[in-house]
């Protein structure tokens, strides 16, 4: 089977999207809205992937990254405590080590501050950029505006995090300090032994993730998307430019891609000469089906690395970091610390019913995702490598990807997310029907 395009003829393009998370379904609705064609491929299909399981908070605040100063010295440590959260699978440190070193060579004050500065223009109007992305649609229904909070020990071990606290106030964040008593006041339901908060308005949740980018899916199809289940195997190039994709099952022709598989990108966008260094941070979340109490805002306890956040029917607690590979499978310790963990931090909470998820966070080793069109191969576009703020920055990445195609200029400047930083030294091969990705 082909599917045809037409885009040369009306000046309109036709663009295969590869991958229906947060970041290709948002694409597809800002591209359609502009009035191009949209093919949309997911293997699983929309919100099947890392959009599933995710804190669920339009977190505008998270620009900080994991490696800031420190880092290389507290990790040894962190990964020994089993009331840390960082876990490794010791069989997959050799095949780690390499993209570790590449990771912790960031963990420093200027590297720090030059990651905050990327991040901050994507993932800083978070909750305005799902507002406008998913405005006129079913999914508007899951989007709610709200605070969010951050909950320490003590004043004086928010001090300890102040690195990351004057990072967020060089970027124009606000935030209110709320001690023991105020606290309580606030919000009745944490521990004692959380006597200091943080919080910090203008940011949002979503109610169940999966719904949401399954809802925003629906309504690109309603705008003219065709949907197609597979796996993209191969990208057809001439001439140095996109021409078409393959599928197990179909062949689509198109003028333009975009790669925005998360982890599982790195194959394809390596037969494109684009070397990636790119690892799984693999991420866990619990959903605590009729918790009670709940947090009436979505809190991060920061001590523990981990969010609790209201959604329907559940308290969903999310975070951990293990380094573990794609193939296996869960394991038991980063589910037994969320759980000690929102014990600690909710006395006496109870659930009916408690499910479990595992997912691949797409790490790239200067925590910066990559954004733009791949230097040598005309109308390859790709949009990955978001680490913890995939759903925080999805719809502000769709954009900035969907005026690129457009021929458009970006609201942003591009040059931190630029593919061209990890051009590898095998160009992509473009020559008259040549096919790029993998064959099986």
């Amino acid at each position: 089977m082909t599917e045809g395009s037409t885009a040369q003829a009306t000046g309109r393009r036709h663009v295969a999207i590869i991958g229906a998370g947060i970041v290709g379904v948002s694409c597809a609705i800002w591209l359609l809205r502009d009035g191009h064609r949209v093919t949309l491929i997911d293997r699983a299909g929309p919100g099947e992937g890392t959009s599933f399981g995710n804190g669920g908070v339009l977190a505008s605040c998270a620009i900080v990254p994991v490696q800031g100063p420190g880092l290389i010295g507290r990790a040894p440590g962190m990964v020994l405590n089993r009331d840390q959260p960082l876990f490794v699978r010791w069989r997959h440190l050799p095949r780690a080590a390499p993209w570790l070193a590449k990771y912790l060579a960031h963990a420093n004050a200027p590297d720090a501050r030059r990651i905050a500065a990327a991040l901050a223009p994507i993932v800083g109007d978070s909750l305005a950029d799902h507002l406008a992305l998913a405005a006129g649609s079913d999914a508007e229904r899951w989007i709610v505006p709200t605070d969010y909070l951050y909950l320490y020990r003590d004043r004086a071990a928010f001090l300890g995090d102040s690195f990351g606290w004057d990072l967020r106030a060089a970027h124009g964040f606000e935030w209110r300090e709320i001690e023991a008593g105020a606290l309580d006041a606030f919000d009745p339901v944490f521990s004692d032994d959380l006597s200091f908060a943080v919080q910090l308005g203008n940011h949002g949740r979503i109610r169940d993730p999966a719904g949401y980018v399954r809802d925003l899916a629906a309504y690109a199809g309603t705008l003219g998307a065709r949907t197609l289940r597979g796996e993209v195997d191969a990208i057809r190039c001439e001439g140095g430019a996109v021409r078409g994709v393959r599928t197990g099952s179909a062949t689509v022709d198109c003028d333009a891609v975009v790669l925005a598989t998360g982890v599982w990108s790195a194959k394809l966008a390596g037969s494109l000469g684009l070397a990636v260094p790119l690892e799984s941070e693999r991420g866990y979340h619990i959903d605590l089906w009729g918790a009670s109490p709940v947090p009436k805002v979505p809190a991060m306890i920061a001590g523990g690395k981990f969010v609790m956040t209201p959604m329907d029917g559940r308290l969903r607690l999310a975070g951990v970091v293990e380094f573990g590979g794609l193939d296996a499978g869960p394991s038991r310790a980063p589910f037994d610390l969320l759980l000690r963990q929102a014990r600690a931090a909710i006395p006496g909470l109870t659930w009916e019913d408690k499910t479990e998820w595992m997912g691949h966070r797409p790490a790239i080793t200067d925590s910066i995702p990559v954004i733009g069109e791949i230097p040598g191969v005309r109308g390859a576009f790709v949009g990955f490598g978001h680490h913890h703020v995939g759903l925080t920055g999805g719809p502000k990445t769709g954009r900035v990807l969907a005026r690129m195609i457009g021929g458009r200029k970006a609201e942003i400047d591009l040059a931190p997310y630029s593919p061209a930083r990890f051009m590898g030294s095998r160009r992509a091969r473009t020559g008259r029907h040549h096919e790029q990705g993998d064959r099986k």
